[in-house]
């Protein structure tokens, strides 16, 4: 199964929708703490609506913790740094998305710790998608890649 990976995200209506959407998929979120909103948030609640009930989530601690969780497990950064196109790559069962945090991506410790560093091409000039809807377009391929739709 693909997993995904929030790296301390800070905009709580982006990981609802990351929740919400692999709760449609069956897939486990992994919140690598700490994020910055509390779970009490009502706008992580607005975005993730009852859906949040069905999702899979789990809170690791620390950057640290979430490796020690992981270990065995490729982990695949999306990133604005990277040289490979995210529909070049070639998605294996057990992989987990790794989507930065929102306003500062990750650090280099955890860039260096990537199995493989993906990007979205995009227009010259521009910076970055909204990491929801670049943890969408790149979960979509892994699964088409690996079998995983329901």
């Amino acid at each position: 199964m693909i997993e995904i990976a929030l790296y301390q995200p800070d905009i709580p209506p982006n990981a609802a929708t990351v929740m919400r959407m692999a709760a449609c998929f069956g897939l486990r979120v992994r919140i690598i703490e700490p994020a910055g909103f509390t779970w009490s948030d009502s706008s992580l609640k607005r975005a993730g609506m009852d859906y949040l009930d069905h999702a899979l989530v789990v809170r690791d601690p620390s950057w640290t913790a979430f490796r020690e969780a992981t270990r065995g497990h490729r982990l695949i950064l999306a990133s604005t740094k990277a040289a490979v196109p995210y529909t070049d790559f070639s998605f294996h069962k057990g992989d987990i998305l790794v989507m930065g945090r929102e306003s500062s991506g990750v650090p280099a410790e955890v860039h260096d710790a990537a199995d493989a560093r993906l990007l979205i091409p995009m227009r010259p000039g521009l910076r970055s998608l909204n990491v929801a809807l670049a943890c969408a377009m790149i979960t979509g391929e892994a699964l088409r890649q690996t079998g995983g739709f329901p």
